[in-house]
């Protein structure tokens, strides 16, 4: 007995919902579109040259990474700017990087020491503002950024807690860029030198205190309230 072909979606239909994709999400991560703005998807379609199934078909992605949000009989928006949920991922980032940082610290091994200093030295070396990209970090930098945190925490060996991470990660992005927007003046030089620090001295107690106030501080310049920090 032959099998019934399942559907698929078509290679082009594929390709253009993965372009609009990437656009909004750039767009949003730019401030392009503000926080809590509407994206209305007829719009959105009319503005790219594209069907109203390609935009949502994108739109639905945005909103399983934590980029955009479904409303009830309103379509789609950017998240509030004080929207709790920043708080809720900052609270859990801050109890679960720090625990498997220490495992990092305890488990990794040599080879994963070397790519924390090279993750380290590229964060270090790349400008995190540029005049043409205005007020709002780099993409290059806000890559390794993201690289150096996940390096750090690679050293575990558990790739449940890896992919928590990258989830994590991802739906914070959006609280990253406002508090980079927020409080230019953060010395996150600083805290990233005293992170590689600890962790390439196999401090675990040193390496999960300061990642955790630095997740701290991240949150506090979000929510411009100075008291979170302390």
């Amino acid at each position: 007995m032959s099998q019934t072909a399942q559907p698929s979606t078509p290679p082009g239909k594929k390709m253009l919902s993965e372009q609009v994709y990437a656009h909004l999400r750039d767009a949003i991560m730019r401030g392009h579109h503000p926080p809590g703005a509407p994206l209305k998807p007829q719009d959105l379609a009319k503005e790219r040259g594209v069907s109203l199934a390609v935009v949502r078909e994108a739109l639905v992605r945005l909103v399983g990474e934590g980029l955009a949000d479904r409303l009830p009989n309103r379509g789609f928006a950017v998240p509030s700017f004080s929207d709790r949920r920043w708080q809720e991922i900052a609270e859990a980032r801050r109890t679960v990087e720090p625990a498997v940082l220490r495992m990092s610290v305890e488990r990794g091994d040599v080879d994963w020491e070397a790519r924390v200093r090279a993750a380290h030295h590229r964060l270090a070396r790349t400008p995190p503002y540029e005049p043409e990209e205005g007020e709002y970090y780099t993409a290059a930098w806000a890559e390794a950024h993201r690289v150096f945190h996940r390096t750090l925490l690679e050293g575990c060996g558990n790739p449940v807690l890896l992919d928590t991470f990258d989830r994590m990660w991802t739906a914070s992005e959006l609280a990253r860029r406002w508090s980079a927007h927020r409080d230019p003046g953060r010395d996150g030089v600083e805290e990233h030198r005293r992170l590689e620090e600890a962790v390439l001295a196999r401090d675990a107690d040193t390496a999960a205190a300061v990642l955790a106030r630095h997740l701290t501080l991240t949150a506090a310049a979000l929510t411009g309230d100075p008291g979170r920090a302390t």
